[in-house]
């Protein structure tokens, strides 16, 4: 699945060229934890070099990504990725904040915008799961009319997601119903 997922990431890389590119996933897929941290792991060079390319791609459209619905929706993302085995330790809550705050597309948006409204997807999931991964889903969908902004809230999932080097079912998971939620196939990110 991950050779499959860096065949795609280069074909459309390849089709979209000077417009970005964006809407690819990066980052393992469904391997579990082996070679995740280490850079000793045989795949870990590649997958690194992959989740460099998508974060430039993403990157590359960083001008057109500047609406609230594309902030909106790119945390409940984020909180939908940290959220997605049903528990958020303060630690990985901390990563996720830290991973928001040097995403180079989100610092189009002051950190004080970003983190509460992370946490606040967070702490309604952690209340209540089904309600509030619900809600968070109808945050995702308002980024559903700009096709550009859909595909770049979804790769900011996938970038948080594989950030720790391996990419849970959980996450998949969350991130496929994401897609729904804006109406994008989930194939196109190779999940």
């Amino acid at each position: 699945m991950w050779d499959r997922l860096k065949d795609q990431a280069k074909n459309l890389q390849q089709s979209q060229g000077a417009r970005g590119g964006h809407g690819h996933g990066h980052g393992p897929s469904g391997q579990g934890q082996h070679g995740g941290h280490g850079p000793g792991s045989s795949s870990g060079g590649s997958k690194a070099q992959l989740i460099g390319m998508f974060r430039s791609q993403l990157a590359s459209v960083k001008t057109e990504l500047k609406s609230g619905a594309y902030r909106d929706a790119s945390m409940a993302m984020c909180a939908l990725v940290a959220a997605a085995d049903g528990r958020v330790e303060p630690a990985e809550r901390q990563r996720v904040e830290e991973l928001i705050a040097s995403n180079e597309v989100l610092q189009n948006f002051p950190a004080d915008q970003l983190r509460p409204r992370f946490n606040q997807h967070v702490d309604r999931i952690m209340a209540n799961f089904e309600t509030g991964k619900a809600q968070a889903l109808q945050e995702n969908a308002k980024a559903a009319k700009k096709p550009q902004e859909a595909r770049a809230v979804i790769q900011t999932g996938m970038i948080i997601a594989g950030a720790d080097g391996y990419f849970e079912p959980s996450e998949q998971y969350a991130i496929r119903e994401a897609c729904a939620a804006l109406g994008i196939s989930p194939t196109e990110f190779g999940i």
